[in-house]
C-alpha cells in the first residue's frame, strides 16, 4: 500500500502541535510502520506531533521524531511513545 494523503487527517491543533489521523482500512500497521511510508507528508507533518494510525489489524500512536522537507528529500521518522 502506498501513503494516501487524503486518509491523513487534523484531529486537533494548538500552540504549534498537530494529533494527526491517519486511517488505512485496507493496510495492515507493519505496512504502516515502514520507514518512508509517511515522507510524502513530510511537508505537513512537524517534530513534535502525534501521530494516530488506524489499520486492518488495530491502532496505534507514534511520534514525529523528525522532519525533512527540501527540494531534493523528504522524509519522516516517527517513534515509539514510551
Amino acid at each position: 500500500m502506498e501513503f494516501t494523503v487524503r486518509n491523513l487527517s487534523v484531529l486537533a491543533y494548538a500552540q504549534g502541535f498537530t494529533l494527526w489521523h491517519y486511517r488505512a482500512p485496507n493496510a495492515r500497521l507493519a505496512v504502516l510502520d515502514q520507514p518512508g511510508f509517511f515522507n510524502k507528508a513530510a511537508d505537513m507533518l512537524a517534530q513534535g506531533d502525534m501521530l494516530m494510525m488506524s489499520g486492518s489489524d488495530g491502532g496505534r500512536v507514534a511520534f514525529v521524531a523528525s522532519t525533512q522537507n527540501s527540494a531534493t528529500q523528504n522524509s519522516v521518522t516517527l517513534a515509539a511513545l514510551a
